[in-house]
């Protein structure tokens, strides 16, 4: 992935993060693109202008009107290959959901017609405050990119989610979306999210608290590196960005199976994130079953084992990624599955880590593969932890 002679545009608003847009800036030029940064006046307050105009070497703009001068921000939208927004504040993305145009950056970001990625940076309060989550979704909702935020300590003192992304990861963001040429381009993958039902009757049912977070961020991760996704769902409750995904909506593991084995055989990637339901009832109500007795019974049956089925049916040039969420001998019970269910790779998580399991916004993995790779990262927000899993992939396929 190369950025040589590419036209970036980097964009800079009021955040303590503002620092590290130089390192961005810096790291952007040295592989060779052509950067023009553009600031709001409150950017100004975290970082020097001269600073980035010097790293960048062009002047930094910052004023629509400036003294003789006229910054045309409508040519500045079609110039660039690229636009990136690092750090977004809360104040800015708000702006941008709203449609507003108020400073130089808001008018190239409504004139360009270039891919924009955003590198969110706020403290956590604010990330996971209702309107930052629907402006975000909005953007999404219009084809932006959103750069996950990362987790620990913050322009507050309180350790969380709110992190922006580190320079490194940007530019390599950067370089993905614009050529979509890594090691995953043209290829095929399967992604299982979400719980599966069982039900009972036509009220009740069998489940579990899956979200379908991790798993959709797995598929957002494999789409944004060029990978065409086929995404199994389960019932999830929330809402969910699927453009760019072909999306199989199902209820039961029986159904789950099904859609999987459709197409299983064409795939080159299978990462089973879903957490589906071990048994079902054995018998179905067409009618809601009345309170009679004290006690009621229920018969279960086995559900069909998705991923075991799966590892018989895989061929070599398969890879094949199944979860073992843990509440004892994690690593053992992990290392049994592996080898069980003849996968590839094995993502670990424990309920033990607070931050970890159902319906958090943030994971704690450990990745075991069967060539005896093993790598325990730290607790991220599921985005971060999708890249690393992605990047494991690559690494086994390519050891």
């Amino acid at each position: 992935m190369t950025l040589k002679d590419k036209k970036i545009i980097v964009g800079i608003t009021g955040s303590i993060a503002a620092y590290k847009s130089a390192l961005l800036v810096r790291a952007l030029v040295k592989e060779g693109a052509e950067v023009q940064v553009i600031m709001t006046q409150a950017a100004k307050d975290f970082i020097s202008p001269l600073t980035l105009s010097t790293l960048s070497g062009k002047k930094v703009l910052s004023e629509i009107f400036e003294e003789d001068e006229w910054a045309n921000h409508v040519m500045l939208g079609r110039w660039a290959d690229i636009m990136v927004i690092a750090p977004l504040s809360c104040n800015t993305l708000a702006k941008m959901a709203g449609g507003l145009c108020d400073n130089l950056l808001l008018s190239v970001y409504l004139s360009a017609v270039c891919p924009v990625v955003v590198a969110p940076a706020m403290d956590e309060d604010m990330w996971k405050h209702p309107g930052t989550k629907k402006n975000l979704e909005k953007l999404l909702s219009w084809g932006n990119l959103v750069i996950p935020v990362g987790y620990g300590e913050l322009a507050s003192g309180l350790t969380g989610e709110g992190r922006m992304a580190e320079p490194e990861s940007i530019v390599e963001f950067i370089a993905g979306s614009l050529s979509k040429s890594g090691p995953l381009k043209g290829k095929k993958a399967l992604v299982t999210a979400g719980p599966t039902y069982e039900h009972l009757d036509p009220v009740r049912f069998i489940g579990n608290h899956s979200s379908g977070k991790m798993g959709v961020a797995v598929a957002r991760e494999l789409a944004n590196r060029g990978t065409e996704v086929h995404l199994v769902l389960g019932p999830v409750s929330q809402h969910f960005d699927l453009n760019g995904l072909q999306v199989k909506r199902v209820q039961s593991a029986e159904e789950m199976f099904i859609a999987c084995k459709e197409v299983f055989a064409g795939m080159d990637i299978t990462v089973m994130a879903a957490a589906v339901a071990d048994y079902a009832p054995a018998e179905y109500s067409q009618n809601k079953i009345k309170k009679n007795d004290d006690e009621m019974v229920v018969n279960l049956s086995k559900t069909p084992d998705i991923l075991k089925s799966l590892g018989q049916m895989k061929t070599p040039a398969q890879v094949l990624v199944g979860f073992a969420l843990e509440t004892d001998n994690e690593e053992a019970n992990a290392m049994k599955k592996l080898e069980a269910k003849n996968a590839d790779m094995i993502v670990l998580n424990s309920l033990k880590d607070e931050k970890a399991g159902f319906g958090k916004d943030t994971n704690k993995v450990t990745v075991f593969d069967r060539k005896g790779g093993k790598k325990a990262f730290d607790t991220k927000s599921k985005e971060a932890v999708a890249k690393d899993i992605i990047d494991c992939i690559i690494g086994y396929t390519n050891a």
